[in-house]
């Protein structure tokens, strides 16, 4: 572009030398200040600006890696401050080995009390996924109804505010008078706790289903079962599913709570225990499994729910 411009120039000058006019100079230097710029576009080449597909989708990951490592980060070194300033209580490298020992060999048995971790997480497993079962198998048809009646809905409502602040603890006493068992008496406070996030969730989801919605069904002459199948569940499916999200993840927090009180086989004992035996690493390793199992849970759900989303 430098080159075309430089011989030009030298053109510019004999071409106007050659001239007898003003005017002739005028036309002389616009003629060739032309071809100079058409030489010069012809021989520019763009530099092609746009990022690769393998930087952006590099730029995409660290974005998502990067903010969720410094908060991990930051919270280990808490911890390691708060380990260094408190007597007895164990840090990230020695909480650490300990876990290593106690991960290898996770499922050994020297009797019903002395079990290893992953036969406790799967007794406790296997409680919530009954209680939440349960819950599921009612909470969530009753939930239709009480948001597709009205009546219900009145009746209901008193019942639903008088109970659903209780702690769950306080049912566990009941569970034991009723049922005379520790082990059902655990699946009766997580079936109490989730059911109603399900209940309420549900109902809130059919009373925001529009009106023509039902006023075209009525039209059509839908029988109840067409108007729940093809009209209400699909409308209700996201708030059904925020509700038993909500439900599992307080099934996991209670049941650790009730099995330190009923004993037996289960991270809630598994925990108690060990703080008998003033294992402090170990109460810190179950603090983690239960954070790591309760995400497991949560995030299988959200799974589940986009894989059955009407979007």
């Amino acid at each position: 572009m430098m080159t075309a411009i430089s011989i030009n120039k030298e053109s510019l000058s004999e071409s106007m030398q050659e001239a007898n006019s003003p005017v002739e100079n005028t036309k002389k230097v616009i003629e060739i200040t032309t071809i100079a710029t058409d030489k010069a576009k012809a021989g520019y080449k763009p530099v092609d600006s746009t990022p690769s597909k393998f930087s952006v989708q590099s730029k995409a990951f660290l974005q998502w890696l990067i903010p969720p490592v410094l908060g991990l980060l930051l919270l280990v070194g808490i911890w390691a401050m708060i380990a260094k300033f408190t007597a007895g209580f164990p840090g990230p490298a020695s909480t650490l080995k300990a876990a290593v020992v106690l991960f290898s060999d996770p499922f050994y048995s020297n009797g019903p009390n002395d079990q290893g971790i992953g036969w406790n997480i799967l007794a406790s497993l296997e409680r919530v996924g009954l209680g939440f079962g349960m819950a599921a198998l009612i909470g969530i048809p009753l939930g239709f109804m009480i948001g597709r009646f009205e009546f219900l809905s009145r009746m209901t409502a008193p019942v639903i505010s008088l109970l659903r602040p209780v702690s769950p603890l306080a049912w566990l006493p009941i569970g034991l008078l009723v049922f005379k068992a520790a082990d059902p008496a655990s699946i009766w406070v997580i079936f109490i706790s989730a059911i109603w996030p399900m209940i309420i969730n549900t109902a809130v989801g059919v009373s925001k289903v529009p009106q023509d919605y039902m006023n075209v069904a009525k039209v059509l002459n839908l029988s109840e079962w067409k108007i729940v199948t093809k009209i209400l569940f699909p409308s209700v499916l996201p708030y059904m599913m925020t509700g038993v999200r909500l439900s599992i993840g307080v099934a996991w927090l209670v049941i650790v709570a009730a099995e330190m009180l009923t004993g037996g086989v289960g991270i809630g004992f598994w925990v108690w225990d060990e703080w008998n035996n003033l294992n402090v690493e170990h109460i810190i390793i179950a603090i983690f499994v239960v954070g790591i199992v309760g995400l497991l849970l949560e995030q299988a759900l959200i799974l589940i729910a986009k894989k059955f989303s009407y979007e």
